[in-house]
């Protein structure tokens, strides 16, 4: 395991092995749709960015995916997280058909991971934008930037499931009063709400199968995998703080439940 500096040999060996699915951690698209509001203020010299809020109701079960672009970095490897949601449901053949190789020559990235299909599990998202909202199409799916994952320089760590990542993504999760939730708990008693589960490693995942999921997990000691109906609106907010998110070893992942 390399834990100092990444040299050019040690991250390409680790990104040619890489699976596909590595982070889903973004958690953060949203855009104009049916079910979205924005509002736009200005920066507050009036010379600045303006910032916007949009908000995304009805999210649960939708499904999305997305491409990270790996670039290497003076602190090791960091990834810009692009999703589809809400500008389409990534259909499966334009997405089966996505190469990631040519991706990555035509953004200027050492590397692109494909991930997905995932799907949706709280019920809104509030993202917060500074700026204009970037767009990318690959491979004819429209995707937007909606975070930025700081992968550090241990590469064994970054393909570990269940390790932390730290996330910039400016945004809330809203789970409606009533709703069945996922939750890890880990050794220290922290909470790790589940975000969004894929069809990446166990491609017979249904929504269905949640509520048992702990049977497919292989947790860490101390751990245990909860599930619980809301008896009020539970709010995971990382708006003024980055994200700190894992996943399973299935790859769904979670977000720690903070609060801004």
């Amino acid at each position: 395991m390399t834990t100092g500096k990444v040299t050019d040999r040690s991250w390409t060996r680790w990104l040619a092995g890489c699976a596909v699915g590595l982070l889903a951690l973004s958690g953060a698209a949203c855009g104009s749709s049916s079910t979205t509001t924005t509002a736009t203020t200005a920066s507050s010299s009036g010379s600045g960015p303006t910032t916007s809020v949009a908000v995304a109701n009805d999210v649960a079960g939708k499904r999305y995916c997305e491409v990270l672009l790996l670039r290497l970095t003076s602190a090791g490897l960091a990834a810009d997280v692009y999703a589809s949601y809400p500008l389409n449901t990534c259909p499966q053949a334009e997405f089966a058909a996505l190469d990631a190789k040519a991706i990555a020559s035509a953004n200027g990235a050492v590397f692109a991971l494909l991930n997905g299909p995932r799907f949706w599990v709280m019920n809104k998202i509030t993202k917060t934008r500074v700026g204009t909202t970037v767009t990318k199409t690959f491979g004819g799916i429209d995707m937007n930037l909606d975070g930025h994952v700081a992968l550090g320089t241990s590469i064994a760590a970054a393909m570990a499931p269940y390790t932390v990542k730290t996330v910039k993504r400016e945004a809330s999760f809203t789970f409606n009063k009533g709703t069945q939730i996922y939750e890890l708990v880990d050794a220290s008693g922290q909470r790790w709400i589940m975000q969004s589960w894929g069809l990446i490693k166990d491609a017979t995942l249904t929504a269905a199968d949640l509520p048992n999921l702990a049977s497919k997990l292989t947790l860490p000691a101390g751990w245990s995998y909860q599930v619980k109906t809301l008896k009020s609106p539970l709010v995971v907010a990382t708006s003024t703080h980055p994200a700190q998110v894992l996943q399973d070893n299935l790859l769904n992942s979670y977000t720690l439940e903070t609060s801004d």
